[in-house]
């Protein structure tokens, strides 16, 4: 079921947003070669902790395996869910740092992909073509406009420039739940899907590869 929201609801959503992006930007900083990703991890729940947050991420899942940190951290050829620990980051590494908080019962999840130093020119254009495939997403994120016209736009976008659109992990509604109705793939046809209503809260989440747009689920089952 898809829940609209009222000026309210977004406004509280915005607050648990805004500590997302606080969040990032406090890591952001810690990010270079050397560092751990545990170290990172920790930077991150420390500090939504202090602004009497809750981290999103951490226990999020099955009972037999739910997830064991504030942020997913996903290195290179990771493309999410990585968990943190004692990896270390080393020059030319891209990282992606997903990062989802609950304040006062709404949520906040959004994620940005940084460098660790000096990268190559072929990371950097994948970084460009997917930061720049959000912002064409979100253009057509519109009342009136259809789910399919999000993906299709999305889709076209980063295959014209030669990348693999991932299939199996999808963006979604969010709002009092981490998860909510719709799913928001980054890939479909124009017209086609959920019609798209003021009121409606999405995580656009592209999630675009050199190459394939194969992934596969590492045996700790994230």
């Amino acid at each position: 079921m898809i829940y609209l929201k009222s000026e309210n609801e977004i406004d509280k959503m915005r607050i648990a947003a805004r500590l997302v992006s606080q969040t990032l930007g406090l890591v952001s900083k810690h990010i270079e070669p050397g560092v751990t990703t545990g170290k990172l991890d920790r930077i991150a729940e420390e500090f939504i902790d202090k602004n009497n947050a809750r981290p999103a991420f951490k226990g999020y899942g099955p009972r037999s395996n739910p997830f064991p940190a504030t942020l997913c951290i996903s290195v290179n050829e990771e493309v999410v869910h990585g968990i943190p620990g004692e990896r270390i980051l080393e020059e030319g590494d891209i990282v992606s740092v997903d990062c989802g908080v609950e304040k006062d019962g709404y949520f906040g999840d959004h994620a940005y992909t940084f460098i660790v130093g000096e990268v190559d020119d072929e990371k950097k254009q994948l970084l460009k073509t997917t930061l720049d495939s959000l912002y064409i997403g979100i253009e057509k994120a519109v009342h009136g406009n259809r789910i399919g016209d999000i993906g299709n736009s999305i889709q076209t976008h980063c295959e014209n420039a030669g990348y693999g659109v991932v299939r199996d992990l999808v963006g979604h509604g969010l709002g009092r739940s981490l998860h909510e109705d719709p799913s928001v793939p980054n890939f479909g046809r124009k017209g086609k899907g959920e019609r798209l209503r003021s009121g409606m809260t999405l995580a656009i989440e592209p999630m675009i590869n050199m190459g394939t747009w194969k992934v596969k689920t590492l045996n700790d089952g994230w």
